[in-house]
């Protein structure tokens, strides 16, 4: 695959996310809430309730924390969280998906709406982005102290059933089916690899380049809706300038 790294970019936002570790500890209990009441309290017999316990074991969050929001998906008596998308454009043309979990659609139609129109953007109908995005399963495993060079880890990806893999400097990013998510991350991890992320995504066919006069409002609308309560997940096709990259 080619393209700018994603998890350059991933990294490239962590200090102004670790400043708001509380909202993400909040948004990763609502997604263990879901994947409980989707598919039960055992993560062993629950894929994504796994996946999303590696993630908030990645995100340092405490255990009290995570069993707190497993019980709380257990409980037939809690309020119901519902699955929403939300599909635009951000300033420049740039595709936008962004996935939330609310109990109040008309509460969180309403910020994502005042997100978009007040940043230059415009919400679009259901589908008018989506079919720019593939779902796909995204692993990484950081280069720094790994005496595995592209090749070696190229063919073991292969072998425990990936798609393809991205190098960059920083980190070999492993792209699967995302039914092989679980199955490719176990068997990396049993061939001895320590992985920094796994977790379902969503990869933009193509990227759209940010004009530089846009560049602030763009991002201005991004961090808008990441830091909405209701967010999940932001998606888009933005391709930064390179010196906002290094950023």
């Amino acid at each position: 695959m080619s393209g700018h790294s994603k998890w350059h970019n991933i990294q490239g936002r962590k200090n102004a996310q670790d400043a708001k570790r509380g909202k993400i500890f909040q948004k990763i209990s609502r997604e263990l809430y879901m994947a409980v009441k989707a598919g039960g309290p055992d993560p062993s017999s629950n894929p994504q309730l796994r996946l999303i316990m590696d993630k908030a074991r990645a995100a340092n969050m405490p255990k009290d924390n995570v069993k707190h929001a497993v019980d709380k998906g257990s409980n037939t008596d809690t309020a119901n969280y519902e699955e929403v998308t939300y599909e635009g454009y951000a300033p420049g043309g740039v595709a936008v998906l962004v996935h939330a979990l609310t109990d109040n659609k008309n509460r969180t139609s309403s910020n994502v709406r005042v997100a978009f129109t007040r940043n230059g953007g415009a919400l679009g109908a259901s589908g008018s982005v989506a079919y720019m995005f593939d779902r796909r399963g995204y692993i990484v495993i950081e280069r720094e102290d790994l005496d595995v060079d592209e090749d070696q880890m190229l063919e073991d990806a292969l072998e425990t059933g990936a798609d393809d893999m991205e190098t960059s400097d920083e980190a070999f990013e492993i792209y699967t089916d995302p039914k092989q998510l679980a199955a490719v991350r176990d068997a990396l991890e049993a061939k001895g690899y320590k992985l920094a992320n796994a977790e379902l995504t969503m990869i933009p066919e193509n990227t759209t380049p940010v004009p530089t006069d846009k560049v602030e409002q763009f991002e201005r609308m991004i961090d808008l809706l990441e830091d909405d309560d209701d967010v999940s997940e932001v998606y888009h096709t933005g391709e930064l300038p390179d010196n906002e990259d290094a950023k």
